[in-house]
């Protein structure tokens, strides 16, 4: 008798791109379902699955000898049983990628908007102030480091020419990528912050990630600069953060992710009139599933299909993304 291959979707797919998958896997059965009571009908005999899921049943996922591949709906995988997967020889691909255009865009609002003091006129607005201070800075020409140049740092870089700047990167091999001018790798971190007006953050949350911008980073920074985080709320002491920008130490930030989420009522940065707050939405975007099926599942599923790999976005378990 032979044993039906099992795919298991827990997000809802658009029809158009659900046929693609079938299309390609005419003889499994593909189960999809955002009710987390289908899901523990298959999650120990799936061989395959589409998005983590924090409220499986644990015990019946782990039971699954099955089991070969999960593709994530996230580019973060921090959240993730990491060693656990690895023990039982599951390959995890990632999202990684998918937000590069969503996010860039973000990014690029709140550096113009903390620029340009739109956050400010957004406030006097609602109050009917007319308030022409304060709006005597330029993007264009300025340094820009952007820290972890990955798929979505890239695309940063490549805004950030149109505008002119002088792009500076920190990734972890240090190895140098188009659109930025120079690339240090993180233990050079402090050589670059003094030079630069605007600090993006794009780095995943790892162990040698985990509150690097602490005090002493913030203080090598200018005090005209600009700090913006889409990465992870833990890269950064917030804190210190909230400190460097009471006491001046940095002009402002753009925050899209905080240490707790959602953030506190209780937190400073609620109030300060130098922060723009975003609620963890900068890879928002009405392509994700799109991009996540056709550039990123669909061809790893035909290399699966070969030879039992997958190549695209695969996680690194000893390196933690």
């Amino acid at each position: 008798m032979t044993v039906s291959r099992k795919l298991l979707i827990t997000y809802e797919l658009e029809p158009s791109l659900l046929k693609q998958v079938k299309a390609a896997i005419p003889d499994w059965k593909i189960y999809m379902s955002k009710n987390p009571a289908d899901w523990d009908k298959h999650l120990q005999d799936a061989e395959v699955i589409i998005g983590w899921r924090s409220k499986w049943n644990q015990e019946k996922l782990w039971s699954n000898n099955q089991l070969q591949w999960i593709q994530t709906w996230s580019a973060g995988v921090n959240s993730l049983p990491l060693n656990k997967l690895a023990a039982q020889n599951i390959q995890l691909t990632s999202a990684n990628g998918v937000h590069s255009y969503p996010i860039a865009e973000t990014i690029f609002a709140l550096m113009l908007a903390l620029t340009r003091n739109i956050h400010t006129y957004v406030k006097n607005q609602k109050t009917k102030v007319w308030d022409d201070r304060g709006n005597t800075l330029e993007i264009h020409n300025k340094t820009i480091g952007i820290i972890g140049v990955g798929a979505i740092g890239q695309e940063t870089a490549k805004l950030a020419k149109a505008f002119g700047m002088k792009v500076l990167g920190v990734r972890h091999s240090g190895k140098p990528v188009k659109y930025v001018d120079e690339m240090y790798k993180q233990s050079e971190l402090k050589s670059i912050l003094p030079q630069c007006d605007y600090i993006v953050i794009t780095l995943p949350l790892t162990d040698d990630t985990r509150h690097l911008f602490d005090k002493a980073l913030f203080q090598e920074m200018k005090k005209s600069a600009f700090f913006i985080n889409i990465g992870r709320g833990e890269i950064v002491k917030e804190e210190d953060l909230i400190a460097a920008l009471h006491n001046g130490d940095i002009a402002g930030a753009g925050l899209d992710v905080f240490e707790t989420e959602p953030l506190e009522k209780t937190s400073p940065l609620w109030e300060m009139d130098n922060v723009i707050i975003t609620p963890h939405t900068s890879g928002s975007t009405e392509h994700y599933a799109k991009r996540v099926i056709e550039n990123i599942f669909l061809p790893n599923l035909k290399n699966y299909l070969a030879d039992g790999t997958v190549s695209v976005n695969v996680v690194n378990y000893q390196k933690g993304y």
